[in-house]
């Protein structure tokens, strides 16, 4: 994974902070004591707050083990960059690390991770969780390596009292993407300080600019990063040139946040805990999990988010079947191969994420639950008037590679999308670059046009 210098000045900074924790190893050589290291970041306080009410459970429940959660305050991007380097050494390698499930093939690859097999095989609960959020934490060599937390799925956020001054429909749904153009040109016409469109885009935004971004509009063409039926990646391609034009339009037209706003690395949190609830930003093409930052236990309070704001599924390109798109993910609880008390880190993880610990979980941070369970229960069916869209959205959701290249693929996506959205190349040669960079990292026999 590239560093960039600012990148390696705050992971040294993390690793010399580690070092004060290092006097009892990976989890401490009585493996009664583990760390548990995840991000917290911005508006996402969810979690942390859901660790600190499992740790006093967990010790309540066993005593003599002991829980040291070690929160990360790093944006996305340097969160992945201080855990790849915290799980180098067995001095700073955590116990359980919070992992988004798209790094796990290639942690594997990395050595960092232990399989999760003869753990699971003894867990009742697994069977509990969703064959395809099974399939999430599953490495090439068929064995398991992380228990998934949540999934998520992806569409339009719009604000309804924003629509109605604008003379739009409050009961929006565009069928395709000139009408969610039309829909943002109205806006920036009619209302004057409000930014019609965020479409993320941009190395800062990290993943965000891969998935939200590039990657919702190109599975909306049809098109796709890579076809698992001949083993290729795809590239270029007219989808992945269509999506990037797209995305020059939002920002070149003025449709968009400006190009400073977007590569500022808390964007996602300027864009969801400011100008959202300020009603200066009409639609946001964002995440089922966004109204975790307004519930009452989220670090921006909006007890009106759910009368003013309204979902849309995000359209297909043209309108042509199923006519709606979304892109899902999620993240998993994991062990490091360097723990010396993977005993007491997987009792951490299923006690954290059995039927009561996920479903708190999933109400303070408006997850799509991830156990049959849980997405039966009446508290959670009940909890959040949006649950059901988005919940429904996985019915047309896509996933990405679930392959030790992505991680570094979807820098290059990033990349592009900075191009495009910074006026410094025009759609067709940010593909042609991707396209380079793309045979670079898997070979050129690896790589098809499409």
């Amino acid at each position: 994974m590239k560093l960039t210098r600012r990148g390696l000045a705050v992971a040294v900074a993390l690793l010399t902070a580690a070092g004060t924790l290092s006097a009892c190893g990976s989890g401490g050589s009585d493996g009664k004591t583990i760390r548990v290291v995840y991000q917290k970041f911005g508006v996402g306080i969810q979690l942390d707050a859901h660790f600190q009410k499992i740790k006093k459970e967990f010790e309540t429940a066993n005593p003599g083990l002991k829980v040291t959660l070690v929160p990360v305050n790093a944006s996305e991007n340097d969160y992945y960059t201080k855990v790849s380097l915290m799980q180098k050494s067995a001095s700073t390698a955590p116990d359980v690390v919070y992992e988004d499930s798209f790094l796990i093939n290639s942690d594997i690859q990395a050595g960092y991770l232990r399989p999760l097999d003869d753990y699971l095989a003894k867990w009742s609960d697994w069977s509990q969780f969703l064959p395809a959020a099974q399939g999430a934490a599953r490495g090439q060599d068929g064995k398991t390596y992380g228990v998934p937390t949540d999934t998520d799925t992806r569409g339009l956020w719009y604000n309804k009292q924003l629509f109605a001054k604008a003379g739009l429909p409050t009961d929006w749904q565009p069928k395709t993407w000139d009408d969610v153009l039309a829909a943002a040109r109205t806006i920036k016409a009619k209302l004057a300080g409000v930014t019609p469109l965020n479409v993320f885009a941009g190395k800062p935004a990290g993943e965000r600019s891969s998935m939200q971004g590039l990657e919702m509009l190109l599975y909306g063409t049809g098109g796709t990063l890579y076809d698992a039926k001949t083993k290729k990646w795809i590239a270029p391609s007219q989808g992945f040139t269509d999506s990037l034009a797209f995305m020059q339009t939002v920002y070149q037209q003025g449709l968009g946040p400006t190009p400073q706003q977007a590569l500022d690395p808390n964007s996602s949190g300027v864009m969801s805990g400011q100008l959202m609830p300020a009603g200066k930003l009409a639609i946001n093409l964002d995440g089922s999990w966004l109204s975790s930052t307004w519930l009452p236990s989220g670090a921006r309070p909006w007890p009106q988010w759910s009368s003013v704001l309204g979902t849309a599924a995000m359209p297909t390109q043209h309108g042509q079947g199923p006519g709606k798109v979304s892109m899902s993910g999620g993240w998993t609880l994991a062990i490091s191969a360097k723990s010396k008390a993977s005993d007491t880190a997987f009792k951490f993880i299923s006690t954290a994420l059995n039927k009561e610990g996920a479903l708190s979980y999933d109400l303070a941070g408006a997850a799509v639950p991830v156990r049959k369970d849980v997405a039966a229960d009446p508290r959670y069916l009940s909890s959040n008037p949006t649950a059901k869209f988005w919940s429904a959205l996985v019915g047309v959701t896509f996933y990405r590679p679930a392959l030790p290249e992505y991680p570094r693929i979807s820098n290059e996506i990033q990349v592009a999308t900075e191009t495009v959205i910074t006026g410094q190349g025009s759609p067709a040669a940010a593909v042609n670059a991707y396209a380079a960079s793309l045979k670079g990292i898997v070979g050129p026999s690896n790589v098809a046009g499409g």
